[in-house]
């Protein structure tokens, strides 16, 4: 959606508003299906989980980037869409970032530090998102922004709501603690009833990070998330914003900024 948009001259997604990351030259991928958890408000389809038999190498992946971000993007250039630009439609072509984030957990991917060290040695900028169950891979990667999700306060939550293979709760504590980067996010995807409690737990677990930012974003009512979850668990942005406030109360992170048609607010740390 925020694709197409862009290739219109319209808005982009909140990335580019927070990291100046424009939409329309943004890879979404993945090098991996496989998940170890199950987590009730991911808008993937778990239920139905396609088995890999093997992996992709990290060359196998680079070669396809430019002819599958085009066969995406099919239907929309400058001569079929008359509401696209010519100069968007053809930056589209020339993609410049890589968001390792678009299903799956990225760090089941034996060979991930040599893919982003490949995307990094052929001048993409590669953001890596990760449910921060992995540190060890964790700490081989070297992407430009790195970021790890943290969407329980405790243990407990943790296990109720990532519904985890094994219990990570440790590892992604861990994780955390990685996120000394310049460029490093930690994601707290927010559910109404599930996991919007305890704010001064997720402000020590903040505080207790290396991490530049944080963004507090509310769930969103989407694809199989809907047959697990009710539309009354997706909070409005004003209930996102009144958690994010109660959390930067109680650590040395302020308010950045915010969007509010993705119900996210971005938190800086205070240096």
């Amino acid at each position: 959606m925020w694709c197409k948009r862009a290739l219109a001259g319209g808005k982009m997604c909140y990335k580019h508003q927070f990291y100046g990351i424009a939409s329309h030259r943004c890879v979404q991928m993945t090098p991996t299906l496989r998940c170890n958890q199950r987590c009730r408000f991911c808008w993937r389809s778990f239920e139905h989980e396609v088995p890999e038999e093997e992996e992709c190498l990290p060359e196998t992946i680079l070669a396809g980037i430019h002819r599958l971000q085009k066969k995406a993007l099919a239907g929309y250039n400058a001569v079929l869409d008359n509401t696209v630009t010519d100069e968007r439609w053809h930056e589209a072509l020339n993609p410049k970032h890589i968001a390792i984030s678009l299903s799956g957990e990225p760090t089941l991917y034996r060979q991930l530090p040599e893919l982003i060290d490949l995307f990094n040695q052929n001048g993409y900028t590669t953001f890596l998102v990760s449910n921060g169950t992995n540190p060890d891979m964790l700490a081989r990667c070297h992407p430009y922004q790195m970021y790890v999700s943290l969407d329980a306060p405790d243990e407990e939550t943790y296990r109720s709501v990532c519904c985890p293979r094994e219990d990570y709760w440790e590892q992604v504590k861990e994780s955390l603690t990685l996120l000394n980067l310049r460029r490093s996010a930690v994601r707290i995807t927010l559910v109404k009833g599930l996991n919007d409690f305890m704010p001064e737990r997720y402000a020590a677990l903040l505080q207790d990070s290396g991490s530049m930012f944080v963004e507090v974003k509310g769930y969103m009512y989407l694809g199989y998330s809907r047959k697990r979850l009710v539309r009354e668990n997706m909070p409005e942005h004003e209930h996102v914003r009144s958690f994010a406030e109660k959390i930067v109360s109680a650590c040395d992170y302020r308010i950045r900024d915010e969007n509010m048609l993705s119900r996210v607010v971005c938190l800086e740390r205070e240096i």
